[in-house]
């Protein structure tokens, strides 16, 4: 299990959200290439992108903070946020993104995800945001009734390469990770998990090691590493020596 540092950008600038709201940001960093780069000193062996203003707007919107990103780094990147089409997805893949994160197209046009599986194979990543178990969609501003287990069991069926699972609830909220509903869509899929939200300290990456063998293979972390609740140097080193 890998801990994974996160960066959301918003009009450029690295920020964190609570709970999804766009209105509820505290801005880190205007420079998010120097940003991932402190990530990556400090043992981050992936780095997780969102493009906020892109989710929202369902089209790419800060394409040059991704490029500084990675232009910067040496780790693989994850990029979610806005990608509706193929073109977009073939952009960012040229551009060096070395994954894909398909969010809300998933659940709205799940044939979509499909074609890009076998366009791009082994570089699609499925998004799933979720309350209460069910899926929420555009920017986490509508809950579907749509269970998050069954849209994972279709995605795995299409080939993507992993479920990143989100509680959005928990999302930037220090709360700690919902191991249970967590853990269930681990063990119901075979394809590899990572967890989102929640993260607040090294005990609940301890937590989440407990899980580790039903799947789980990553946690994504933002709000915790970047107000120094969670050293991600120690969140690096407990999971190389459990993971």
């Amino acid at each position: 299990m890998i801990v994974i540092p996160a960066i959301d950008l918003k009009n450029g600038a690295c920020v964190r959200l609570e709970q999804g709201l766009m209105e509820r940001d505290t801005v880190y960093s205007d420079d998010p290439g120097a940003q991932a780069r402190i990530w990556q000193d400090q043992g981050g062996e992936m780095l997780h992108i969102v493009d906020l203003d892109g989710a929202f707007a369902g089209e790419p919107k800060n394409r040059h903070a991704i490029e500084a990103i990675v232009k910067a780094l040496d780790i693989p990147t994850e990029l979610g946020g806005g990608i509706r089409d193929m073109e977009t997805i073939e952009c960012y893949l040229k551009l060096g993104v070395s994954r894909v994160i398909l969010g809300t197209i998933a659940k709205e046009n799940p044939q979509f995800v499909k074609e890009a599986c076998k366009a791009f194979p082994g570089q699609i990543v499925v998004g799933i945001d979720a309350k209460q178990g069910l899926v929420a969609v555009r920017g986490w501003a509508d809950v579907t009734e749509k269970k998050a287990i069954d849209l994972a069991r279709e995605m795995e069926d299409f080939g993507v390469e992993a479920i990143i699972y989100t509680d959005i609830a928990r999302d930037g909220m220090m709360q700690g990770p919902n191991l249970k509903e967590t853990g269930d869509l681990a063990e119901a899929i075979t394809i590899p998990v990572i967890a989102s939200g929640g993260v607040s300290s090294l005990k609940d990456i301890e937590n989440l090691l407990t899980i580790k063998d039903k799947g789980l293979a990553g946690v994504i972390t933002g709000k915790a590493i970047y107000s120094g609740a969670l050293d991600l140097r120690e969140a690096v080193a407990l999971t190389r020596g459990k993971g």
